[in-house]
């Protein structure tokens, strides 16, 4: 058997292992009502998700994305999320922003930001994480790809998440995928924003588009189309007019505006 057909036969199995392992805290989510058809279900705690962007520009809709989830987890006994980022990558993606945090429903006192100077280090701080009983959920962000980052440290990682119940989001950057154990694998993309309340031609909400890439959850959806709200986000439809592929098309950039084109409705 040659090389590659061994590491192909490999990662099979690898995968095979990783949905046998999951299925228990996914069974639980199946089994969690939804407040209305479509919306986005409750997800329990334990499980590790992985929010693939396809550039760094996008993290913010990642970063949302795992905050939204991360604060239903809050309690009084799991007081706490973790951020968890390599030193050298802030100036990339930058750090959450304190009063972003509390317009979004978030106590900043609430996050710990922990900083680690190489993937050894960040590891490490992720796993010691996953043990503290007061922390609800952690927010893991890399931007590159790195060897110590492979299937073994990804089920270290998900069997002791599932283990504590903490919850872990994995936010990655690019459109390689790497095999891992992870109950769960988004896609997230940027979306034509929402319209503006008092200009047309301004951009309004920002909007992106989900993806179930890997997983199964409730009521079986794979597609949700999500709008940046205050304390969160809501679920939102496509206007009939705008045809699947448009929806589904990523805005790359956005097409300069006319400022003031309207006097403002707000005076």
């Amino acid at each position: 058997m040659s090389a590659p057909d061994r590491q192909q036969r490999l990662a099979a199995l690898r995968d095979t292992i990783a949905d046998i392992e999951r299925k228990p805290a996914l069974a639980e989510a199946a089994n969690r009502p939804r407040s209305e058809p479509g919306a986005f279900p409750a997800l329990p705690s334990g499980l590790v998700q992985e929010v693939y962007a396809n550039g760094a520009r996008d993290s913010g809709a990642s970063l949302a994305f795992a905050l939204t989830q991360a604060k239903s987890l809050l309690t009084t006994r799991r007081s706490t999320i973790y951020y968890v980022q390599l030193a050298h990558e802030g100036k990339h993606l930058g750090l959450p922003y304190g009063p972003g945090l509390s317009w979004f429903g978030i106590n900043p006192e609430k996050l710990v930001i922990v900083r680690v100077a190489d993937m050894t280090e960040f590891l490490w701080a992720t796993e010691e994480a996953t043990a503290c009983r007061a922390v609800a959920a952690i927010i893991a962000e890399v931007r590159g790809a790195s060897k110590l980052l492979n299937f073994t440290a990804s089920r270290r990682l998900s069997l002791r998440a599932s283990a504590n119940r903490v919850s872990l989001f994995m936010l990655r950057y690019g459109t390689r995928r790497e095999s891992s154990a992870g109950h769960l694998r988004w896609q997230i993309m940027p979306q034509r924003s929402g319209r503006h309340a008092f200009d047309d031609r301004a951009p309004g909400k920002a909007r992106w588009r989900l993806k179930l890439e890997r997983g199964r959850i409730a009521g079986n959806q794979m597609d949700w189309m999500l709008e940046a709200r205050k304390n969160g986000f809501a679920i939102f439809s496509q206007p009939a007019g705008l045809g699947q592929s448009q929806a589904q098309t990523p805005v790359l950039g956005a097409p300069p505006a006319l400022l003031a084109h309207r006097l403002s409705q707000a005076s």
